[in-house]
């Protein structure tokens, strides 16, 4: 251990004894580790900032949106409202599904409202 490593122990040591960290916040609190080893080193402080911000890209915003309006579907009694509701989700999906440049295979599935009806059906069952 180097002379400088000694002091500072030394010195966080001496801090310890006098109970300067006992009041710090989050005392006593898990420390919140977030791994950013897969977000490329140029962009961490920039998805730090938004994080911080508590704003997210347009892709996550929609599927967010997408899931509140799936688990408000399922508590609707009236079909002609859950009939709507389907058709705004789809629009949605649709939207999420132009967004991001990837695969047709890892697109999201637009809800039939058929198959939506069968199912909702058997649950009350």
């Amino acid at each position: 251990m180097s002379i400088i490593q000694k002091i500072v122990e030394e010195k966080i040591k001496e801090a310890q004894k006098r109970g300067e960290f006992d009041n710090l916040p989050g005392h006593g609190k898990p420390l919140k580790i977030e791994d950013d080893s897969n977000i490329p080193e140029d962009l961490r402080l920039a998805y730090k900032i938004l994080k911080n911000a508590d704003c997210l890209p347009p892709e996550l915003q929609l599927k967010k949106e997408i899931r509140q309006m799936e688990d408000m579907l399922e508590n609707m009694s009236d079909e002609k409202e859950k009939y709507r509701q389907i058709k705004r989700i789809n629009y949605k999906i649709m939207q999420l599904n132009m967004l991001g440049k990837k695969s047709p295979l890892l697109e999201e599935h637009q809800i039939y409202y058929g198959k939506l009806a069968d199912r909702l059906g058997q649950k009350k069952k």
